[in-house]
């Protein structure tokens, strides 16, 4: 989705960002994430985002293997940060938004603030080449991610629009996929830090045949 602000590296975007602690919610540089904001605190966010030039919110996912309290949990390192570029007001209380993600980021430094939602020092130097739109596409084994999803689509009774697929270029076709995969917060962790978009493929395609070969019946043939 294009965007009135463009970023063309580390340098355009803020180091302190406020960030949005979601279990399973996986942002990739380009991606669209629809958000359901309720929550007072995250109510306050996104009117302060709205507020800057930059519109910016950083997603990030709860550290799973390593919890922390229910009413702060512990984060991983890395999440991504987005540019608010669709919002609508419901008349009950609550956003309705749409984050495009721009570049991953590293977790520096949590700041005691005196905002009710978390906020970060980071940084987005290790993922530099996130800025350079289908960096690395050409590496993607594209026929074997399409067998991993034909796959999972006859396992699970599910269509999908295969034309649209066919004619999405491979970067917004493997972090779509990787989005809106069903796979818990450490797959989709591992795909979100993965150093470029050949490996977070592979994750992707490994992941799909794991859980397929789990949910294989007894006696039952693999998939072909």
């Amino acid at each position: 989705m294009p965007m009135n602000v463009v970023y063309q590296g580390p340098a355009d975007l803020p180091d302190v960002i406020p960030v949005f602690p979601l279990p399973g919610a996986l942002l990739l540089p380009r991606g669209q994430m629809p958000l359901n904001i309720f929550e007072p605190r995250y109510l306050a966010m996104v009117d302060d985002a709205l507020t800057s030039r930059h519109r910016l919110i950083g997603m990030i996912m709860p550290d799973t293997a390593n919890p922390g309290p229910e009413a702060r949990p512990n984060l991983y390192k890395v999440g991504c940060v987005g540019r608010i570029t669709q919002i609508a007001e419901t008349g009950d209380g609550r956003y309705l938004l749409q984050l495009t993600g721009i570049a991953r980021f590293r977790i520096e430094e949590e700041l005691t603030v005196a905002t009710d939602y978390r906020q970060c020092r980071v940084t987005y130097v290790p993922f530099a080449a996130d800025f350079v739109a289908r960096k690395g596409e050409e590496d993607v084994d594209r026929e074997a991610l399409l067998k991993a999803l034909a796959d999972f689509l006859k396992a699970n009774n599910l269509k999908t629009d295969w034309e649209g697929i066919e004619n999405a270029p491979n970067e917004a076709l493997v972090n779509a996929l990787a989005m809106m995969s069903p796979y818990g917060s450490a797959e989709k962790q591992a795909m979100l830090e993965a150093p470029d978009l050949k490996t977070r493929a592979e994750i992707l395609v490994a992941v799909t045949e794991i859980e397929l070969a789990k949910n294989k019946a007894p006696g039952e043939t693999p998939l072909q």
